[in-house]
């Protein structure tokens, strides 16, 4: 005999809601046609789950219904494996039997026990669903569980569901709810895209899925740069460029004018900024406020990223924001000292050394100016004084550090530059303090004077 009663189902499904109780009936048919049937149900969390009649007695071709009770739960019980109504029997001859008589039948495992089913137990709805997302289960058949919830759920609390698991970074389930009916394109409260969302928390690999599956952005409104920008990732930048190949995009203003370099200015995300650069970007639109993103950089002191966009735009440096202050003055006036230099100090001593003002020269060293920083030509303040021949300029350079044979974006020393103007006592200094150049005999330097000499 393979069994002796029959379920009505082959498993039972609860649909789980937070904090009430839930329940299943279902029925058993005993399939003896001249014998009563023990009953015997039991799961494996006996705490949650309780039955109306946990013990009973099905007359010869009769059914009997019984009702699987749940305890009130915050977070559905799931386990691994699944748990499941286990259904024993066993024959009744005389047809009666207490409640103690049939505790005491199956107490004990042995040949008159029938062991008929096992009905697994699953859990439906949207809230099975958020319980998978706040990632608090370590069950290991994500799928069967997940498609038994899906199968719970409207189309609406699967495009609820989806904004949920984009935004905590779920990409599994991500996929999963859009190929069962997510809505990929829906938009939050304030009409911002999926990706917009997925961007913003830093998410590539659903970015990516969102991007496979169709998701489209609205340009006024997914500033998807700008967040991308805001967390420092080149990652998602890239793939956003990829996915939508618009340079207008990597340009876009947000509601305060700025550009995605203007993001990356404030947080000193300098990767982010040469990356924009590298795609077409410009470094020199101002926002609403008339700033640059040099006057965002230098207003918080980044000196890594006041650096870089100098590299990219010279004339920045003097722009003048709503306000009327330069770069300079936000930095000066946030205490940023470490910026001063890049920013104005530099122009102050190569000042000094061109007009031979060597108190001057002393000034700006002495407040943190770079005696080697460079101009945009490369030009270092000893270059502007030897080519100037201011002989105490270069002694006092000299004597504060300066690379005597630095060179310039064309491969220039300052004896270059002493040699090219006709400085003799600047060249001679320079040459006593370690200078030396490559240069052919010239019959310019012996028609001007000069002593026949090659520096190796």
């Amino acid at each position: 005999m393979d069994r002796l009663v029959k379920a009505d189902v082959n498993g039972i499904e609860l649909a789980f809601i937070r904090g009430q109780k839930i329940s299943k009936t279902f029925t058993l048919t005993n399939l003896m046609h001249t014998m009563s049937v023990a009953v015997s149900l039991s799961t494996k969390n006996p705490s949650f789950f309780s039955f109306n009649k946990p013990f009973s007695i099905i007359p010869p071709l009769s059914s009997s219904s019984y009702t699987l009770l749940s305890q009130p739960s915050n977070q559905p019980p799931l386990t691994d494996p699944p748990d499941a109504i286990t259904v024993k029997t066993s024959m009744v001859p005389l047809g009666k039997a207490n409640h103690d008589d049939l505790c005491r039948r199956f107490s004990k495992p042995g040949p008159h026990i029938f062991k008929d089913a096992t009905l697994p137990i699953t859990f439906l709805g949207p809230q099975v669903i958020e319980h998978l997302i706040s990632g608090n289960t370590t069950i290991s058949d994500i799928d069967l569980c997940l498609n038994n919830a899906i199968s719970g759920c409207s189309g609406n609390q699967l495009t609820v569901l989806l904004k949920s698991a984009a935004v905590s970074g779920k990409t599994y389930l991500v996929r999963t709810l859009i190929d069962n009916g997510g809505d990929v394109n829906h938009k939050d409260s304030n009409g911002r895209s999926l990706i917009s969302l997925a961007v913003e928390a830093g998410y590539l690999d659903v970015v990516n899925v969102l991007i496979s599956s169709g998701c489209e952005i609205d340009n006024s409104i997914d500033h998807v740069f700008h967040y991308a920008a805001a967390i420092n990732s080149v990652d998602l930048m890239d793939v956003l460029f990829r996915a939508y190949e618009n340079t207008d995009l990597i340009e876009s203003v947000d509601f305060h004018g700025r550009t995605p370099i203007h993001i990356s200015a404030i947080h000193g995300h300098t990767q982010v900024i040469r990356f924009c650069l590298s795609v077409g970007a410009s470094p020199d639109v101002l926002d609403i406020n008339k700033c640059t993103p040099l006057h965002l950089a230098a207003k918080g002191g980044h000196l890594d990223t006041v650096e870089c966009l100098l590299d990219a735009s010279n004339y920045t440096k003097y722009a003048l924001n709503k306000e009327g202050r330069t770069p300079f003055a936000l930095a000066f006036g946030n205490d940023c000292s470490n910026v001063y230099d890049s920013l104005q100090l530099s122009d102050a001593l190569n000042r000094a050394a061109r007009v031979g003002d060597v108190n001057g020269i002393k000034s700006c060293i002495g407040k943190g100016a770079n005696v080697n920083g460079k101009d945009q030509n490369g030009w270092r303040p000893l270059h502007r004084a030897a080519f100037k021949g201011k002989l105490e300029s270069v002694r006092t350079l000299l004597g504060y550090g300066s690379e005597v044979n630095v060179v310039d974006d064309n491969g220039y020393t300052p004896l270059h530059c002493a040699l090219e103007a006709g400085h003799v006592e600047v060249a001679l200094l320079l040459i006593g303090h370690g200078a030396y150049a490559k240069f052919e005999e010239s019959q310019r330097y012996r028609d001007e004077g000069w002593f026949e000499i090659r520096w190796l």
